[in-house]
């Protein structure tokens, strides 16, 4: 015979039902994340490859500028944007200071436009990791606490079955079976609000560290390409 979810949830009592109402809150916000972070992270990761794809292909600062700006989705493209607009503004300077200056001025400029340049592709990772990351720490929190929550509803639906049959004066299979089932519905529903949870979690995370992990490659190629063609003037 089927069971009557609705049935078993209508009768419980009013702690019960109360934890089930915090469950399901749990389960609508996790899910709404899930949603949204699993769209976010795909388009982030479908995104980062076509700009770095582009970015190999042509070479070029300015035209990669245009196109970054044109993915908004993209966290690598976000970072180059730092790091473009930083080193617009440190050649900016140094067009400005370098009539006069010696030779050792000169050298000192270069090495603390690349040093400026770096710090603000690392603020950049920082705040794209700390993007990325939001809300997901709600998953975790909600993997590891709607089974207590739902074994605390438990706990409690089954002490009043057992006041009940106590009051009652008899202990048939018939008096307590009902009791104990709407009681165990409560940690039935703390582990389907989890085990999803902790999935995503799991998820999310392993698909930010390979967004990282890029994020930081580029970083350091992009500096690289700084160092040698921008800073050093070997460039047009």
């Amino acid at each position: 015979m089927d069971i009557d979810i609705i049935q078993i949830v209508s009768s419980a009592g009013l702690m019960v039902q109360f934890v089930l109402l915090l469950l399901l809150f749990f389960s609508v916000t996790s899910w709404a994340i899930i949603i949204i972070k699993y769209l976010y992270i795909r388009r982030a990761l479908r995104e980062s490859t076509r700009f770095v794809e582009y970015f190999w292909k042509s070479r070029d600062l300015a035209s990669a500028y245009v196109k970054a700006k044109q993915l908004t989705g993209c966290p690598v493209a976000r970072i180059f944007r730092i790091g473009y607009v930083e080193l617009k503004k440190v050649s900016q300077s140094g067009k400005g200071q370098g009539e006069g200056d010696d030779s050792g001025l000169h050298m000192i400029g270069r090495f603390s436009g690349s040093d400026t340049v770096k710090r603000a592709l690392r603020r950049a990772i920082t705040s794209e990791t700390t993007r990325m990351t939001q809300m997901v720490p709600f998953l975790a929190t909600t993997g590891n606490t709607t089974p207590f929550i739902g074994l605390f509803g438990t706990v409690w639906g089954i002490m009043n079955s057992f006041h009940g049959i106590g009051l009652a004066g008899s202990a048939s299979l018939a008096a307590v079976a009902p009791g104990i089932s709407e009681a165990l519905i409560a940690t039935a529903a703390g582990l389907g609000v989890a085990i999803p949870a902790v999935i995503a979690f799991n998820f999310f995370m392993q698909k930010i560290r390979v967004v990282e992990s890029e994020l930081i490659s580029f970083s350091s190629d992009l500096l690289n390409i700084i160092e040698r063609d921008i800073l050093t003037g070997n460039h047009a």
